[in-house]
């Protein structure tokens, strides 16, 4: 364990304190420099194929939507089926209120809402049957269709600067979560029963069309889901109170998301959740949520090790980051494992961000996790800036023992924090490599915990105005 003598971490604290508060900035502008391993930023940017959608045009007007907030699910599925029928294209959806269903977009098919235009999906769980192929924490099931959904396709996109509301708050779907804290306690049925058993069907492999868990098992859907899908587009829309997780691209090739505002404060309220996706860019994005921003997945257990598709080369940048459990996080459900991540030029600041980069697992998940690159982040107000934790739910409980290394953070400034570290791996599988330069975290309660760690560097680390030295 390495720890600042308390006395001698508290007469820092108190130094730090004391500095006047300055508007705060870069102590040098971002790096573009793509030498070393970021020279494979540009290699993973080159391999991102966009989808190529044919020049048609279906306007959702002229199938029988008016715009003035009715139920326009069949104006959607008329638009939808004639552009399927042309060979794909685009459908657009001209400003006005519109309510729907599911909407789900076939290969070749960009849904683009144009600024002004708000789709509402009806909270109603039986819209949201038959049950799908879909991905529920990390686990594979039949269950309720996610609110726009995507199964098998290429070229799709789902695009425009209008909004997008799930329509979930504490009276619809929300509650199906139990006690939360976001919505006052009431009685309901809840996902326990549904989650349990889920757990139990993947453990002992049940085929997946066996696993059926939609009416009456409320397990929430997500209200974005790319499944098995390549040159995948989410671009500019407004994404607001989602059921479950708020952007879910599961097992996709070539994924952009790219100046999307995810903005949903319910449980499970993540914003972007790319598991199992491979060649990913997240740009220009903001994430303000009720739990992490961005979590990086790969499945949960056995059933993570029986697809065994790791996510990897993601590029994330200039991205913006408020509230949320997490700023960037890789885990839980990781079990196949993450690789080649790089972060640069983000902010993360809000008083309800609880970690600023987070690796979490545990000895059932299991999952490599290695090669994670982070420089020039900017971190305002948070509670813990590192945390890697094997420890995490079931903890030290299983055969699985995961293995981080090769974890790198360059320029980073964090003005407050509670916690420096969390940093907890096992005696006998230690995290394996975490290197820190050229960054300062300006005011830090505590120091934090640093357990089972090897090879732990820091070059031009400031803590509280002094340098900090692993022991």
């Amino acid at each position: 364990m390495t720890q600042l003598s308390r006395r001698a971490f508290l007469q820092s604290a108190l130094a730090a304190a004391a500095i006047p508060a300055v508007p705060w900035a870069m102590s040098r502008p971002p790096r573009m420099d793509y030498s070393g391993p970021w020279a494979a930023v540009p290699e993973i940017l080159a391999a991102i194929e966009r989808p190529q959608i044919p020049p048609r045009e279906f306007n959702l007007r002229q199938y029988g939507a008016r715009g003035e907030g009715e139920d326009a699910s069949t104006a959607f599925a008329r638009a939808l089926a004639a552009c399927r029928e042309a060979g794909g294209g685009r459908i657009l959806v001209p400003p006005g209120r519109y309510r729907s269903g599911p909407i789900h977009l076939s290969s070749n098919t960009e849904l683009h809402l144009q600024e002004g235009a708000e789709l509402s999906f009806i909270p109603d769980p039986e819209r949201y049957l038959p049950a799908v192929k879909t991905r529920w924490e990390g686990m594979e099931l039949m269950g309720y269709s996610p609110l726009i959904y995507v199964l098998g396709c290429e070229n799709v996109a789902l695009t425009g600067k209008g909004r997008i509301d799930g329509g979930a708050d504490c009276d619809t779907w929300w509650p199906w979560k139990g006690k939360n804290s976001k919505c006052e306690y009431r009685e309901s049925p809840t996902q326990k029963a549904a989650r349990d058993a889920l757990f139990e069907d993947a453990e002992k492999g049940l085929p997946v069309a066996e696993r059926v868990y939609a009416d009456d098992s409320y397990l929430r859907p997500p209200l974005v889901q790319f499944y098995q899908c390549r040159n995948v587009l989410i671009e500019d829309v407004t994404l607001e109170n989602s059921p479950f997780w708020v952007m879910h691209p599961v097992l996709c090739e070539n994924l952009t998301v790219r100046g999307v505002t995810a903005r949903s404060h319910g449980p499970n309220s993540d914003g972007c959740d790319p598991e199992s996706c491979r060649n990913v860019l997240i740009e220009d994005c903001l994430f303000d949520n009720g739990d992490d921003c961005i979590a990086i997945k790969s499945g949960r257990n056995a059933d993570g090790r029986r697809l065994a598709t790791p996510s990897e080369n993601i590029v994330i940048r200039n991205c913006r980051m408020r509230d949320g459990h997490g700023g960037l996080v890789l885990g839980s459900e990781i079990s196949g494992g993450v690789r080649n991540v790089f972060l640069e030029n983000c902010v993360m600041s809000s008083p309800s961000l609880d970690r600023g980069l987070r690796i979490k697992t545990n000895a059932m998940r299991g999952g490599e996790i290695h090669d994670i690159y982070v420089r020039n982040l900017e971190i305002g107000q948070v509670k813990d800036v590192i945390v890697i934790n094997f420890f995490y739910e079931e903890g030290d409980k299983g055969p699985f023992d995961p293995e981080v290394y090769n974890i790198f953070v360059d320029n980073l400034r964090c003005e407050k924090a509670q916690r420096a570290f969390h940093i907890r791996g096992f005696d006998r599988a230690p995290i394996r490599g975490l290197h820190i330069s050229n960054s300062e975290i300006k005011s830090a309660g505590d120091l934090g915990v640093i357990e089972a760690l090897k090879d732990f560097t820091a070059k031009g680390l400031l803590i509280n105005g002094k340098e900090f030295h692993p022991a």
